[in-house]
């Protein structure tokens, strides 16, 4: 057994779970073990034995145990005083460690830190040890202090500096080295505001830019954080992709905030947990497969779960808004206890059905139009086809977003006329869903530019162009490229997807800033091969690494009639795109 291979038995990773998370919905710690242990029955009961041990000895309440196994390793976590969980990690750390060498004395302790290390197996010195750590790290007026903003029903976000009470306009920080008194929560300043959560596989971004739109034509400051920024009263505060913690609490700080809604995504939940510990809508807007691997999540089952952790902090009047066209969301979705309200495309689809006869709020399609029972009372909302979105209903996949946005506005408080208001002429403009479906003819060539990223949303994005083609009798070009991180059976995925879809010409590219450990020009080649075995004509391909070039040599590659699919991920290149379609391409 060389020293490379010993490395790998004991864990690989050891993280803070700072909010409510795939595990449980405390604060904690997880750590993923590998090795020959890490599957074992045995091995988790000594763990959990240990952890629960040390708890005690920590005077830590209720300390839960969680052991998840997957494909390649187990996620062991446990649950901690959210002022305790660095030295929650080495906890976790120490308890793995001994419970694998109990069982396989010949493995060394490798990729531990050097404290863990020296005291395995000593449960009195770990004690000690552990004891020392936590009295460096407890805060005391921190745990007073969110029970108090519990007490007073105000929601409570932190980051490793700061802590904030309250939401938006209704939100104080302060330094967690200069904590208030519970007697200053009693501020009739402090107060919460609607918080949307919305996540899913498709269509976050979207559905998060109709929320926040339907909110402002309401009257309401929206703020909303999402792949592509944040944003507070029109203002972009940061561009990139804020769909995680950092972009949550940036808007939930903002004073000018009278309604957050935050895309939620998958990355962040299942690394770090949620940014907020309360909510007033949650919604998931389907399940497709897509980064499976990553953090444990190797199937659709495990994606819902994931995604469904947004449910565990609704509140109790609060609404859970899901698909329910999606089998396996609404499957692992049925033991919440949430009011749940439910859209599909179709008026009288057996869910809706039953929801519509239980009293509980819908939204779905009836001879064309969008309508929505909320309250009950029924609201036309308007044709499909009229909707910009749809691009003349065309995009069925935007229909799906918008009745998951109408659904979350009505719950906090728009009035449906606002909700139709903002549906006719939200898409109108580029500028109104930038980076999605956006849309160029230059001189006869139509060009649409979007972020689909997995073959669900690539088949979607293909079903417009091909209304488009038909109605222009032109060819189709297709740029392809794939993130570095997915499986190699996610990348073949897509480019199945791409074959199938027939376009007359792929270029195949890297994305830009996303190769995360691959070589360039590695998923390309995946792509290719997987073309080519589902019958791809090679002459009909091209392969380009550069974004932009790629992007650049497909519109040179077109004629007058032709729909170009460039679906773009770096942020550089694709402004640089836009600029050089805004000025009627080529120059």
């Amino acid at each position: 057994m060389d020293v490379e291979e010993r490395e790998s038995l004991y864990f690989d990773e050891s993280r803070r779970l700072t909010g409510p998370n795939l595990f449980f919905a405390a604060s904690g710690a997880v750590l993923e073990a590998h090795g020959p242990a890490a599957h074992s029955a045995i091995a988790h009961q000594r763990w959990r034995h240990y952890v629960e041990h040390l708890g005690v000895a920590l005077d830590w309440h209720a300390t839960e145990c969680v052991a998840r196994i997957h494909k390649t390793a187990t996620s062991l976590a446990v649950s901690a005083p959210i002022d305790q969980l660095f030295t929650a990690t080495e906890v976790n750390e120490w308890a793995w460690e001994t419970a694998t060498a109990e069982l396989h004395p010949e493995l060394v302790v490798s990729n531990a830190v050097a404290d863990v290390s020296n005291d395995i197996g000593n449960v009195d010195a770990a004690i000690v040890r552990l004891r020392a750590r936590a009295r460096e790290e407890r805060n005391p007026g921190l745990g007073v202090l969110l029970e108090g903003a519990a007490a007073n029903g105000l929601a409570v976000f932190h980051d490793v500096d700061t802590i904030s009470v309250g939401a938006g306009s209704g939100s104080r920080s302060w330094p967690l080295d200069g904590l208030p008194t519970v007697a200053m929560l009693d501020d009739a300043s402090l107060h919460n505001i609607p918080v949307v959560l919305v996540t899913g596989s498709n269509g976050k971004t979207t559905t998060v830019r109709l929320i926040a739109a339907m909110a402002d034509a309401a009257g309401m400051h929206a703020g909303y954080s999402c792949t592509e920024g944040v944003f507070v009263a029109g203002e972009e505060i940061f561009c990139g992709d804020y769909s995680g913690p950092m972009g949550a609490r940036t808007v939930l700080r903002d004073a000018r905030v009278q309604c957050a809604v935050l895309e939620t995504a998958r990355g962040g939940m299942l690394r770090r947990g949620l940014a907020v510990n309360r909510a007033d809508v949650a919604v998931v807007t389907n399940i497709s497969a897509d980064h499976f691997g990553e953090y444990g999540i190797d199937n659709l089952d495990d994606l819902a779960d994931a995604k469904l952790i947004v449910a565990n902090v609704v509140a109790e009047q609060g609404v859970l808004v899901l698909n329910a066209e999606d089998p396996v969301l609404m499957r692992r979705s049925s033991h919440f206890c949430s009011k749940v309200a439910v859209f599909a495309g179709d008026w009288n689809h057996p869910i809706i059905a039953d929801a519509r006869a239980a009293g509980r709020s819908v939204c779905a399609v009836r001879d064309g139009r969008v309508c929505m029972v909320h309250d009950g009372s029924t609201s036309d909302l308007g044709g499909i086809t009229q909707m910009p979105l749809t691009a003349g209903g065309s995009a069925t996949y935007n229909v799906g977003n918008i009745m998951a946005a109408a659904l979350a506005a009505a719950a906090i408080g728009v009035a449906p006329a606002n909700i139709a208001l903002v549906l006719a002429r939200f898409g109108a403009t580029r500028f109104d869903n930038p980076g999605r479906l956006e849309r160029w003819n230059i001189d006869g060539i139509h060009v649409l530019l979007d972020y689909a990223h997995n073959p669900a949303g690539l088949a979607g994005l293909m079903h417009v162009a091909n209304d488009l083609q038909r109605a222009q009798g032109g060819r189709i070009g297709l740029l392809l490229g794939q993130a570095g991180n997915r499986e190699d059976d996610d990348v073949q995925a897509l480019a199945r997807m791409a074959a199938a879809c027939a376009p007359d010409m792929i270029i195949l590219k890297d994305l830009d800033g996303m190769l995360r450990g691959r070589e360039p020009g590695a998923v390309p080649a995946i792509m290719l091969d997987t073309l080519l075995e589902a019958g791809f004509d090679v002459q009909r391909t091209q392969t380009i690494l550069d974004e932009f070039a790629a992007a650049k040599a497909l519109f040179v590659w077109a004629k007058a009639g032709d729909v170009l699919v460039m679906p773009m991920h770096g942020v550089a290149p694709r402004e640089a795109l836009r600029e050089w379609l805004d000025g009627g391409a080529p120059a």
